[in-house]
């Protein structure tokens, strides 16, 4: 296990050790499952941005990605006529399609990723909300909607996408199921595959990434498509989850988050960095602050700023490794 995912891991450990000591309701069947359905979600998103930072660039539109998703999924659902699966594939088909609008602009137009992915932030929020008028809605149906004549099949879907499996006495939330197929998938890409080693090649080194006869072009596309589908496909969980799809909050932040979670795992936004399980311990250590917090009666209002002292501390503990680590290979050379 590499250095720097080792200490995020230990400080994993430890703010789970502490938690437990002071509350012990906090290690109760119950919230664990929260832990690990909300820690699921959250580093499902955070696996999209890493291709994205890794590359050199930057989503910052995941968030809205993830409210348009819920959103376009849950009026689909409701339409006569429509077959569920039918409505996720049209989820997915829009955030691929975001993906790659992302990609040619940045790569074709050469517009900035930072101002692509806010403009988008700001789109699809402001689509999100007008498609419903800015009224919540929910993926599951009600009686007398176009859509209830698909309930059972909707209630199907609900299951697979926010149900839980009995494991024993432990009932594991499917996101978690999810996460594992994705969290394998991305490793394989990223380490098994030759594209995988072009995005790191890419983010060291963009110009002899391209003199080596390498289309970077087509790589960064590659990896904004994937970043938005790892988005979309969080947003479908979250619309199953939530039960009621608000467009002016749903997803609200989630892109600062994902951003989070991916330096603090070990994602170098100066690219050509990144480690899957460094991005999902990461991902867990941001959700189990959230819930450490209400555990131990710290006031609500101080999350962000605790959230973010953590996140500060780790990025700068993970330089002085690094740093550390380039000073000793530098010594063993001389």
């Amino acid at each position: 296990m590499k250095k720097n995912i080792l200490g995020i891991f230990i400080l994993l450990v430890a703010i789970f050790v502490v938690t437990a000591m002071i509350n012990p309701k906090f290690l109760n069947a119950y919230n664990m499952q929260n832990l690990i359905k909300w820690s699921s979600l959250y580093a499902i998103m955070s696996l999209g941005v890493a291709f994205v930072i890794i590359t050199g660039g930057i989503d910052l539109s995941i968030g809205s990605v993830v409210g348009l998703v819920s959103v376009v999924l849950s009026i689909c659902l409701k339409l006569e006529g429509m077959d569920p699966w039918s409505a996720i594939g049209i989820t997915l088909i829009l955030s691929l399609g975001i993906g790659l609008v992302h990609g040619l602009l940045i790569t074709k137009a050469k517009v900035q990723p930072f101002v692509v992915t806010l403009c988008g932030l700001l789109v699809y929020r402001s689509l999100g909300r007008w498609l419903t008028d800015n009224q919540s809605i929910g993926p599951i149906p009600l009686e007398g909607d176009p859509g209830y004549v698909n309930i059972e099949q909707i209630y199907g879907l609900d299951f697979i996408f926010s149900g839980k499996i009995a494991i024993g006495s432990f009932n594991l939330p499917t996101p978690a199921l999810f996460l594992l197929v994705l969290a394998l998938a991305a490793a394989v890409f990223l380490r098994r595959t030759i594209w995988g080693r072009y995005l790191f090649a890419l983010g060291n080194n963009e110009e002899g990434t391209r003199y080596s006869g390498i289309d970077t072009d087509r790589m960064k596309i590659i990896a904004y498509v994937l970043c938005s589908l790892f988005a979309g496909i969080a947003g479908i969980l979250f619309a199953f989850e939530l039960d009621s799809v608000q467009p002016a909050q749903t997803g609200e932040f989630y892109e600062l988050y994902a951003i989070a979670a991916a330096v603090l795992g070990g994602c170098s936004l100066r690219g050509g960095e990144g480690s899957v399980l460094g991005v999902v311990i990461a991902a867990a250590v941001i959700r189990l602050i959230y819930n450490s917090i209400n555990m131990v009666g710290i006031s609500t209002h101080l999350e962000f700023g605790i959230l973010g002292l953590v996140i500060l501390l780790g990025v700068i503990g993970d330089e002085y490794l690094k740093k550390r680590v380039s000073q000793k290979q530098s010594l063993s050379k001389t």
